[in-house]
């Protein structure tokens, strides 16, 4: 995927302002940033959820010149908060994934039903895909919501799964196991991923590559050494901290005050 010259306004203001970047097939790329830098509103302007301004292009082709039912089948969106809807399975919701698919007031087929069992077995829920979703812990239920991702993408070629913030309101433990989950489902299943992550340590851990938004911008872009500095955290996050190295991976330690 390539994005150039990719710009929001939301009224009249302007929320992200000529944002240029690439992203290479299988590869996981990280948008990183203080609360209101642009992260979501960039996921979301890729995914054609909001008017842009600037080119889109996957797989070498404008997102423009495609279907809504065509881009679908090839990019994937998991919001940081799902609408579910009520009293819906898990097997159900997971098969949703499957509407760019089907026919216009056509019916899912053999094909769409195998795909969400497919899913189902491949993230460890079939033993829940008779179960009403909001019954499910948080981390069962980001499983569910990747799994309907995937059943999307199903049949696709090289397909974008766009996530954004993937280990909200999760604990450390459920924290790790999502992201240890996306980063097996991209080499297994060909995916490219573009998150949006607050927690950067993890970020600097999964992430191939990161891109700091600052005020709707471009701040830095690079690999997680070159990105998660304590020079550029202090600049655009007015935090004082301390990176050290683990295992190659940046790890960013909060410091207090001196005084």
């Amino acid at each position: 995927m390539d994005v150039a010259g990719l710009s929001v306004r939301l009224g009249a203001k302007t929320i992200v302002d000529d944002v240029s970047f690439g992203v290479e097939a299988g590869e996981w790329l990280s948008v990183i940033g203080p609360n209101g830098a642009g992260k979501s509103t960039v996921l979301n302007a890729v995914a054609g959820l909001l008017p842009r301004a600037g080119d889109v292009r996957l797989h070498d082709a404008s997102v423009d010149a495609m279907s809504r039912r065509a881009l679908a089948r090839r990019l994937a969106v998991v919001a940081q908060t799902p609408t579910v809807p009520p009293a819906i399975t898990v097997f159900d919701y997971v098969l949703l994934g499957r509407t760019p698919h089907i026919p216009p007031l056509g019916r899912e087929g053999r094909a769409d039903l195998d795909a969400a069992h497919r899913v189902c077995e491949r993230l460890d829920l079939t033993a829940f895909a008779a179960r009403r979703l909001e019954t499910l812990s948080g981390g069962e239920r980001q499983r569910a919501f990747l799994a309907r991702a995937l059943a999307q993408l199903d049949g696709g070629d090289r397909g974008l799964l766009l996530l954004d913030e993937p280990t909200s309101a999760l604990d450390i433990g459920h924290q790790q196991e999502v992201l240890e989950l996306i980063d097996t489902l991209r080499g297994g299943d060909r995916l490219t991923v573009v998150s949006t992550m607050h927690e950067l340590s993890a970020a600097g851990q999964y992430a191939d590559r990161l891109l700091l938004l600052s005020r709707g911008r471009v701040a830095a872009g690079g690999t997680p050494a070159e990105v998660l500095t304590a020079e550029l955290l202090e600049r655009h996050y007015r935090a004082r901290v301390r990176v050290i190295d683990q295992d190659g991976h940046p790890v960013i330690i909060p410091m207090r005050p001196s005084g």
